[in-house]
C-alpha cells in the first residue's frame, strides 16, 4: 500500500479527511478520540477500496506508521556487471503461457520469435485499449466506494447501472440528491481522466 497515494476517510456520510495516509489516519484518530464510537471508514482513492488503520497509539504515533518512508540519500550507482552468456536482465519475467498449436507455428514463424511476438502483441493491445481500461478501473473505483457509502441511498441500483453503461449524464443526475460528500466522491472516482 503506497503510504503517500491520496485516501478518503468518511464519517457517516461527511468527508473526514483527504490526503496522504498519514494525514488520513490522524483525522480518523482525532475523531475516535473525540468519539470512541465513531466509526469512520477509510478509502484509498486509487482503488475505491476501504482500507483498515492500525490506530493503536497517539495521533504522533498513528500519523507516523502511515508516513511515507523518507527518502534516502542518492547512492552510487552500482557497477556494472561483466557481460557474459544468456540474455540480458531486462525485467523479463517467465509465465506459461497455453496456446493452440496453430497460434504457436504462427508466433515461431514471427520475426525474433514466441517472445518478441508476444512483447509486441501485448504493448499494441496495451496502447490500444487503455481509454477502455482507464473507463473500467474509473467505473470500479467508483462503485466499490458507492457500495460501502451509498448502498442504502436511493437511486443506488439506478446509479450502478448508469455507471457502468458510461452513462455520465445520468450518472451525475441519479447521485444529485446524495449527501453532497458522498456525492462529490463518487463522480470524482468515477472519472477516467
Amino acid at each position: 500500500m503506497s503510504h503517500d497515494a491520496a485516501h478518503t476517510a468518511f464519517l457517516g456520510p461527511d468527508r473526514l479527511a483527504t490526503g496522504g495516509l498519514h494525514e488520513v489516519a490522524a483525522a480518523v484518530q482525532r475523531a475516535r478520540a473525540a468519539d470512541p464510537y465513531a466509526m469512520p471508514v477509510v478509502f484509498s482513492d486509487a482503488t475505491g477500496r476501504s482500507i483498515d488503520l492500525d490506530l493503536r497509539g497517539s495521533e504522533a504515533e498513528v500519523a507516523a506508521r502511515y508516513a511515507a518512508p523518507a527518502a534516502t540519500p542518492a547512492e552510487e550507482p552500482p557497477a556494472p556487471e561483466a557481460k557474459g552468456r544468456g540474455r540480458p536482465k531486462l525485467g523479463v519475467v517467465a509465465r506459461e503461457v497455453t496456446l493452440l498449436p496453430r497460434h504457436w507455428d504462427w508466433l515461431a514463424a514471427q520475426p525474433g520469435g514466441a517472445s518478441v511476438a508476444l512483447r509486441k502483441l501485448v504493448h499494441e493491445a496495451s496502447r490500444a485499449n487503455a481509454d477502455r481500461d482507464r473507463e473500467r478501473q474509473a467505473q470500479e473505483r467508483a462503485y466499490h466506494a458507492m457500495s460501502t457509502l451509498a448502498g442504502a441511498l436511493p437511486g443506488f441500483e439506478e446509479a450502478s447501472r448508469a455507471l457502468f453503461a458510461a452513462d455520465r449524464e445520468r450518472f451525475a443526475g441519479l447521485v444529485a440528491g446524495w449527501p453532497p460528500d458522498i456525492r462529490d466522491y463518487v463522480v470524482r472516482l468515477a472519472d477516467p481522466g
